[in-house]
Formats: structure tokens, C-alpha cells, sequence
């Protein structure tokens, strides 16, 4: 897909709120911050890209969907109705979204990482769940978890019944949660570096963007013909209130402070 960014115009990127945990006082604070972050970078986005885990437990029955957020929502739905686009991949936490961001609020929804061209930088951006070596529990429950026929089961158990024990597992289960100590583990065993590796091989990009791993993070790499090449994690809503700013030339990984 390709974006014209005009000059004076920016793109952001954030993702893993999680917005429901800790419990409902907390994670409103953090949604009001974030909502005080949508209201400023508003005033100069082209588009904003939303990678994945906004919320930490998302299931969409045909006439329901999780109760709250409505900040958020509200929010998005502003945006957008503003001309601003918004660009939605699903994380490991709100895999199950379906149609709901399309239908209601005109935001267009990624399963699986996408190529995208903002003026003449190519980017390949998504959640980063189960990409790259290793974490083989996790990409053997997620086909489990996405497989038609366990969501259809899953519709048939009440909502009050379902997103209660969806919210009990997503915060519990550290296969579906993907808990672990956020420091960094070094590029040879940090695999979503491993797996941007493995695509310069075939094919170019200027920059990787990703999720998931709640660091934020920026690495250097290059391609099969000695390219530049930068992977970028865009950190979290929970500890590091981290995004990333593309300008058309130059991208930033920043914190926000402001609240």
C-alpha cells in the first residue's frame, strides 16, 4: 500500500495497551492517557498505525463485544471521521477482532504483517507475534485459537461466561500472554530481529515496525547487498508510553510524558 505523506505531515505508530488490566481504575488512567496522546498527534498525522494488543482481551460475538473503552473508541472513531487514517493489526491479545473496527468505525483490520510505501520508504509493519525461530507453543496455540471452527465453539458460550474466562486467560496463561522479563535479549536470540534478517534476504525494506515485545527498541541492520536497513519496537502503554514518529525522512522512537 502506498502513502503520500505532504510536507509538515507526520505518521505514528504505538502499540500494546492493553487496555483491562490491571484492573478497570488503573487501565482507565492509561486509556485517558493515551486518548491525551490521539488528541495531540491529531493535529499533524497523515495516519496513524495502531500495532496491535489496544486491548488485553478482545472477542467479537455477532451482536457483542467486550463491555468499556469507550474513551478509546470514541476517540478512534473522531480521528477518523476527521480524514485522518487509521491502520489496525491485530495482536496476540485481540485476535479474534473480526469486523467490528471495520464496520463501526471505518478502520481497516491486518491479520498478518503488511508492506507499506510512505513516499519512497518501504516499511513492513504488524503485531510481531510468532514470527521468526523458537516460541513454538505459542504458534501452535494460535492456530488453535484462529481455526474457524474453535471461534465458532467459542461464540456458543454466553458473553458474560466468554469474556470473563477470555480475561481470566489472557492475563493468566503466559502462552496467550507472552509474560516474560522485557529486557533485551541480544540480536542472535531476540527473534523478531532474527526474523527481519531472514526477509532482507529476499527482499529490501527501509525500516521493520513491530510490537509484542514491550521494549522499545531501534537496531541497525542491512541486506544481502549491504543496505541500511532499522528494525523498531514500538514499546508499550503499560511501562514505557513509547511511539514511533515518521516524518518522510527520519524515524523517532519517542516517550510521552505529558498527562
Amino acid at each position: 500500500m502506498n502513502i503520500k505523506l505532504p510536507q509538515h505531515k507526520k505518521i505514528y505508530f504505538a502499540s500494546d495497551q492493553h487496555f483491562g488490566i490491571p484492573n478497570h481504575e488503573k487501565s482507565l488512567v492509561r486509556e485517558k492517557k493515551f486518548v491525551q496522546w490521539l488528541d495531540i498527534v491529531k493535529q499533524d498525522a497523515e495516519a496513524i498505525f495502531l500495532l496491535g494488543d489496544l486491548f488485553d482481551f478482545w472477542f467479537e460475538y455477532k451482536t457483542v463485544v467486550p463491555k468499556g473503552f469507550v474513551r478509546v473508541l470514541g476517540k478512534l472513531a473522531e480521528i477518523k471521521d476527521s480524514g485522518i487514517a487509521i491502520h489496525f493489526f491485530v495482536g496476540n491479545h485481540d485476535l479474534w477482532m473480526q469486523d467490528y473496527f471495520e464496520k463501526e468505525l471505518d478502520i481497516p483490520v491486518y491479520h498478518q504483517p503488511k508492506e507499506f510505501t510512505i513516499n519512497n520508504t518501504s516499511l513492513l509493519i504488524g503485531h510481531g507475534d510468532g514470527l521468526g525461530p523458537g516460541d513454538k507453543g505459542y504458534k501452535r496455540m494460535k492456530k488453535v485459537f484462529t481455526n474457524p471452527f474453535s471461534k465458532w465453539l467459542y461464540r456458543w458460550l454466553h458473553p458474560d461466561i466468554g469474556i470473563r474466562l477470555g480475561n481470566y486467560l489472557s492475563t493468566k496463561n503466559k502462552l496467550i500472554s507472552g509474560d516474560e522479563d522485557v529486557v533485551f535479549l541480544g540480536e542472535e536470540n531476540e527473534w523478531l530481529v532474527q526474523y527481519c534478517k531472514r526477509k532482507l534476504e529476499t527482499k529490501h525494506y527501509d525500516y521493520f515496525l513491530f510490537g509484542h515485545r514491550h521494549l522499545p527498541m531501534t537496531i541497525k541492520l542491512s541486506d544481502s547487498r549491504g543496505i541500511g536497513s532499522t528494525y523498531i519496537n514500538t514499546g508499550d502503554w503499560i511501562t514505557h508510553f513509547t511511539y514511533v514518529v515518521f516524518d518522510g525522512e527520519k524515524t523517532e522512537l519517542k516517550e510521552f510524558e505529558k498527562y
